[in-house]
């Protein structure tokens, strides 16, 4: 199943398999978790007949106020919270098999856009955000997992989370010549980087880099940039870079959906992505625009297989994006109004 191609699998053939696996992934959780049997119970659902996109989804809020595990105490491997803005975080528990699986994902979905070389890596980011102790949080998970992709790594912020340009100048000059990886959160990127580069009137030469971002958008909203914007401005900084949004979750980590050449995330083979109405939770058309639900095959330490999340989205089609690659294909526009901010980077002051 893990040798699947990433984008290499059309609607009909996906979909069988979401509905052998993703029906059993909820009648594993009923069976091991507690508080997720007495949510289904609650609603008189049967989670055996259900197809996948008639599943019953947890709503991302509740990994907050819950506890949410599919395993015993002893059982747990890693666990991981958000980065929440009010001090309650999510809080996700992975056994060692879960984390295996996630980083076996994470690992396929990346080589498919970076490859299989490993390039000279810019982190945008301070050291001290992989060291903080206790439990991971989204944003140290994201730079140690996309760390895996590079060498030479170079933290472009100082402990302060200020521009380090001696560093950067001397990692640019060694490799400005060479494709070079660079990875950061979407609002930390643009204030602690572009902006400082900008303010000291400093540009970048890279000759062949690819930028990999994510999390942060309601603050770029709040500031009015545009994610044509946010490319220009980082393409006349930093040279010739070829710039990916991503969309993803502490929730489901290890799934990332990844913004083509054409401007649309993409769903994974092991995930799927479904629209419901805010109004009454009912599955809208493509085209449609509403709350994004994420079902994924890969959470079995913890009920995160089907997520309802508060974020708004649209789907924009399946199998047939102009990039070539199959399944659906999706635009996310920001945060339920009124919901709480829980993006990866949106706490960084």
């Amino acid at each position: 199943m893990f040798d699947l191609p990433v984008y290499g699998v059309a609607k009909k053939q996906k979909q069988t398999m979401l509905n052998q696996i993703i029906p059993l992934l909820s009648q594993y959780h009923y069976q091991h978790s507690d508080t997720y049997k007495r949510l289904i119970d609650s609603r008189f659902f049967d989670v055996v007949r259900a197809p996948h996109d008639q599943q019953l989804p947890v709503a991302s809020r509740l990994f907050k106020d819950l506890t949410l595990t599919s395993i015993a105490p002893s059982d747990v491997f890693r666990q991981m919270r958000s980065s929440g803005t009010t001090g309650h975080a999510s809080k996700i528990t992975l056994d060692g098999e879960s984390a295996k699986r996630q980083s076996r994902v994470l690992v396929k979905i990346l080589q498919s856009w970076v490859g299989k070389q490993r390039r000279p890596m810019l982190l945008i980011d301070a050291p001290s955000t992989v060291r903080a102790a206790g439990a991971m949080t989204a944003r140290a998970a994201g730079l140690q997992g996309l760390s895996f992709f590079g060498r030479d790594h170079c933290y472009a912020l100082n402990e302060n989370m200020e521009l380090d340009l001696e560093k950067v100048q001397a990692f640019c000059a060694k490799y400005a010549d060479e494709p070079v990886l660079i990875f950061g959160f979407t609002f930390i990127v643009w204030q602690q980087f572009i902006q400082a580069l900008i303010n000291n009137n400093l540009k970048l030469n890279f000759s062949d880099a690819m930028l990999i971002h994510g999390g942060g958008w309601k603050k770029m909203q709040e500031q009015a940039v545009t994610d044509s914007e946010f490319k220009t401005v980082i393409r006349r900084t930093l040279g010739h870079v070829t710039v990916h949004d991503y969309y993803g979750m502490v929730e489901q980590t290890g799934t990332i959906y990844v913004q083509c050449e054409k401007g649309f995330l993409h769903t994974p083979v092991w995930s799927d992505v479904l629209v419901r109405s805010p109004q009454d939770l009912r599955l809208l058309e493509h085209g449609e625009s509403g709350l994004i639900q994420v079902n994924s095959i890969l959470p079995t330490s913890y009920p995160g297989h089907c997520i309802l999340t508060e974020d708004r989205g649209t789907i924009v089609g399946e199998d047939d994006c102009a990039c070539g690659r199959l399944g659906k294909y999706f635009k996310v526009h920001g945060r339920l109004p009124k919901a709480q901010v829980k993006g990866c980077s949106d706490t960084f002051r």
